[in-house]
This record gives C-alpha cells, structure tokens and sequence, in this order.
C-alpha cells in the first residue's frame, strides 16, 4: 500500500498543527517554511505540542516519536509537493501572496492532488484565480489547533469540482476531523460568522454597563457554551422544546425572543474603544483566575489544551 503524502505549506501557527495532525494519522509529512529559522520554529511548536499530547496520556511515547519521524521540514516548495496526495496552504490571508503560491504549487504538485487553502474568510474563487486546473482548489479553513479541535468547513469556488470536494472531505474524516461543507461562498464561513455574531453581542453588553467582560466569558462558558460542546444549538432547542421539539420551543418564545433581538446590537463594525476595553477586561479576568486553571498567557493556554483534550476524549476524537 503506497504511503500517503502531506504536503503542508507555510507551516506557521496554523500549518504547523495540520502537520502534526497528518503525522498522527500516519502519513508522511512535508512541512515548509520560507526560511531555515521558520522551519525550526515549526518543529519546536510540533515537538512542544506532542509532549503536551503525551502528557495528557492522548498516546506513548513510542507513537509520538513514529509520528515526529513522519515530519519532514524543507523551505523547498518542489520537494514538498512533489509527490504529495493532500496539499494544504496555510500563508498569509492576503490574496496577492496565495496567488503567488498558487501558481508556486502548481508548477511541481501531482494532477490528482488536491490543494486546500486554510484561510479565514477569503474567497476560493478568488484563491484559485490564477490556477491552471481550478477544479481541484477547496477552501479547508480550520478551527485553531487544527491538530485538536475537529472542525474543518470546506468551501468552493466558482470552478471547483465535486470531486475535489468529496475527495477533501473523505481525507479530513480519514484523519478524525469533522468537515463541514458549505453549499456556496460566504465570507467568513459558518463558524466565524456566528463566533463574530455571538461577540458583538458580548461587545454591546459590556459597553452598555450590562456585565464586565469577565462575566460575558463565565455567562459563555457556563451557560450555552459547556452546551454546545455537547450539541449544536439546534439540537439543544430540540431537547430544551421537550415534546414540541425546536418548532415548540420556538413558538413559545417568539414573542419573548422578538423583544431580545430588537434589543439587541446589529453594528456593521466594532466600536473602535471596543479592542481597548476587551484588553484591559481579559487582563483583570486572567489576573484573577487560579493558577491551577491558567494566571497567564502561557498557563491559560496549557489549561484550554488540557480541556480540550478532555472533551475530546468523551467526544472519542482522541
């Protein structure tokens, strides 16, 4: 059976951690970088995120040094795509310089390979803009660690194929993520449409007087939040309906939930003090939580990986 081949390119924060993520799934990894010292700050964070892995008892030591040895790191475009099955590019969002990759990958990638784009909001149609065969382009925009949290949309361009769609989304389960597809562009995608939604919201209570931003984050994580880790929000209204299900729950509060959203903040764009005010209430937050949950930037960090990989681990996705 042949070896499968990853190709990650511009392995930053992002595509560091889809590395380690192929790795762990046992295919062989090409991780690249601009420059010598870019790849090494790759193969810190990879080798910093395994032992974080193996200190959480996700797998042996044994199983941690197999998937390192997988990883390969180059600054060579070429030498990483050449053979690859799976293309996945992580640069910057800026259209000007994944053009230039575009036609970079093209060069040297197998006609069969699909190219996948981590970006955040930008169009595909517009990514593969410069490619020869523009058919096999996906947008793969992942949810940060990709390595941990499962989710990847999966987003078409005006000229991508079903094929390359299928093909994507059967590679991204085959590797324990969980791919969303969306049926047409949407700026920002599913999951960062309703994220930004969702902080407006938060941003407006706070700038009211309403709460601090302490409590709009305890209001989050103890009340919908510590829900939707379990189920989506949908799915949660069909419970919280009881026999009515979604529709009764609906029904039921539609007058209620008509006053809330006039009520509530449909801004175009973030009150500029907004960024400001957001600082200096997650600093005091941070300040204030017990070192055991994460006082610093750092521990706070170590404290969500650990968490994350206990839900995961009911979720049976580690």
């Amino acid at each position: 059976m042949k070896q499968k081949i990853f190709a990650s390119i511009g392995a930053g924060v992002i595509g560091y951690s889809w590395a380690l993520k192929f790795a762990l799934a046992g295919w062989t990894v090409y991780a690249q970088n601009r420059t010598a010292a870019s790849s090494e700050t790759c193969k810190n964070r990879i080798e910093e995120s395994m032992e974080t892995l193996v200190k959480n008892g996700v797998l042996p030591e044994e199983a941690a040094k197999a998937a390192l040895d997988r990883i390969h790191y180059t600054t060579s475009i070429q030498e990483a795509v050449q053979h690859a099955d799976f293309i996945q590019e992580s640069s910057r969002e800026d259209y000007k310089t994944k053009h230039a990759l575009v036609k970079e990958i093209e060069k040297y990638a197998p006609a069969e390979a699909v190219i996948a784009s981590s970006t955040s909001g930008l169009l595909i149609t517009e990514i593969a803009k410069p490619a020869i065969h523009p058919e096999r382009f996906v947008g793969g925009h992942p949810y940060n660690p990709p390595h941990l949290i499962p989710l990847v949309e999966i987003t078409k361009g005006d000229r991508t194929a079903d094929w390359a769609v299928d093909k994507a989304k059967a590679v991204y389960t085959s590797i324990g993520s969980e791919p969303v597809v969306l049926n047409k562009e949407a700026l920002g995608f599913i999951c960062n449409r309703l994220q930004m939604a969702l902080y407006r919201e938060v941003a407006n209570l706070v700038l009211e007087g309403v709460c601090s931003v302490e409590d709009a984050d305890k209001a989050v994580v103890f009340g919908p939040g510590i829900r939707w880790g379990i189920l989506g929000p949908s799915a949660i209204f069909e419970l919280g309906g009881g026999a009515g299900g979604v529709s009764g729950l609906m029904n039921h509060l539609g007058p209620s939930i008509d006053l809330w959203l006039n009520d509530m903040a449909d801004w175009k764009s973030f009150p500029k003090q907004w960024a400001q005010t957001a600082q200096a209430g997650v600093n005091e937050e941070i300040a204030r939580r017990p070192a055991e949950i994460g006082n610093t930037k750092e521990s706070l960090q170590a404290y969500r990986d650990h968490m994350l990989i206990e839900l995961l681990k009911l979720h049976g996705k580690l």
